[in-house]
């Protein structure tokens, strides 16, 4: 090997090195901090960059992309001293490279200590039945102190999430006591709900029953009396009517005979009855002489009869 192939040799790695320490390309989503000479000097954002050799040096890598930090479970006390495990996630983004480059040594490290501490005294705030309830509402609060607190940093707290709250095993126990207690409390307010409701609609049936059933005997009464009334008088106006031809009848030829027979038929026929209804009788002795009865009752009937009216004589009379 010659000299001039040891020279061309060290040329090309010295160029190699120079073209590696000058010619950066910065992927999407990421940010390059750039020292010159120990001092920062610029920001590199995605794209092709030249830095000065051996003057320019990229000393911190950040991802511009929203990253998951689990935040480990630990012990709490809530406002009625009771002991929870509570662990999370919190979610975050890197804002301003500079500052989070500068501004904290590990900045996922440090929210990570800060998130626990604010979670401890947002837990301590409450008691454990509403730790499950207001989950939310712890969520929102960490997220504001640690937005706060990491604004310097150049990072952006986004969300936190609370995954798990666990109880003591015998805090387990007592609550699952507790939701059996009232579980079945509720079921039996919901029977005799029930039981109630049941009576209410069979007393209520029962009312309408009797108030149907008093309305039919009205209504069947009504009908039954409107039935009467209009049976008494189709039979007073049959009456009338007769008592209307037979007054016309006696007017004419031969009625009165006719009438005078009627009477004693009627008479003998009533009289058959009378001896049939019992074997003794004590009646008057004018009543056994038929013709003395029947003669009483015409002198009945002609002494109601009007008095008829008699034509004038003709010319001829």
């Amino acid at each position: 090997m010659t000299m001039t192939t040891i020279i061309f040799g060290a040329v090309a790695i010295f160029v190699i090195i120079v073209i590696a320490k000058t010619a950066v390309v910065v992927p999407q989503q990421k940010a390059y901090i750039v020292e010159r000479l120990g001092k920062f000097n610029q920001s590199l954002q995605a794209g092709f960059h030249i830095l000065l050799p051996f003057l320019d040096v990229i000393q911190y890598r950040h991802s511009l992309k929203e990253v998951a930090v689990d935040i480990p479970e630990q012990m709490c006390i809530t406002r009625d001293n009771v002991q929870v495990g509570v662990d999370g996630v919190l979610y975050l983004k890197v804002m301003d490279p500079q500052r989070a480059s500068y501004g904290v040594t590990n900045y996922l490290f440090a929210i990570s200590q800060l998130a626990q501490t604010t979670l401890r005294s947002e837990i301590g705030k409450i008691a454990l039945d509403r730790t499950f309830e207001e989950r939310t509402s712890i969520n929102m609060q960490v997220v504001d102190e640690l937005d706060k607190a990491c604004e310097p940093w150049g990072v952006k707290v986004l969300r936190y999430e609370i995954k798990n709250i666990t109880p003591p095993r015998d805090v387990l126990d007592a609550m699952e006591k507790q939701m059996r207690a009232e579980r079945e409390k509720r079921a039996t307010i919901l029977t005799s709900e029930a039981e109630r409701e049941a009576v209410i609609n069979a007393a209520e049936g029962a009312k309408q029953q009797v108030i149907k059933a008093s309305e039919a005997k009205k209504q069947q009464q009504i009908n039954e009396a409107e039935g009467e009334a209009a049976a008494i008088l189709a039979v007073a106006t049959a009456t009338a009517e007769g008592l209307r031809k037979v007054a016309s009848a006696s007017q004419e030829a031969g009625g009165y005979e006719a009438i005078q027979l009627r009477v004693a038929e009627n008479y003998i026929t009533r009289f058959g009855e009378l001896a049939k209804e019992s074997t003794t009788l004590v009646l008057p002795a004018s009543v056994a002489d038929i013709g003395s009865m029947i003669a009483l009752a015409m002198s009945a009937i002609k002494q109601g009869k009007p008095p008829t009216r008699k034509s004038a004589p003709g010319p001829g009379n």
